[in-house]
């Protein structure tokens, strides 16, 4: 995971485009790897879960999570 980190910075900055590293978060599926991922000496923080298009994404990979923000958005 860090190679393809490096690899996207690098072709983002060939082309004009900066990944800002305060706002990139790392989130590990099903890996044992529990090295840090770096973006230019800087140690991008892990998450256990995040949001994306509205549902929730865990490290867990179920979507029990999800389920239960979505049945509690519905009794509000």
């Amino acid at each position: 995971m860090q190679i393809k980190t490096a690899s996207v910075a690098a072709v983002s900055a060939s082309v004009g485009l900066n990944i800002h590293k305060g706002k990139t978060k790392v989130l590990k599926f099903n890996t044992e790897n529990s090295n840090p991922i770096t973006l230019d000496g800087e140690t991008l923080e892990a998450v256990e879960s995040f949001t994306y298009l509205g549902s929730i994404i865990d490290e867990q990979g179920g979507s029990d999570a999800d389920v239960k923000a979505r049945i509690g958005k519905a009794r509000a």
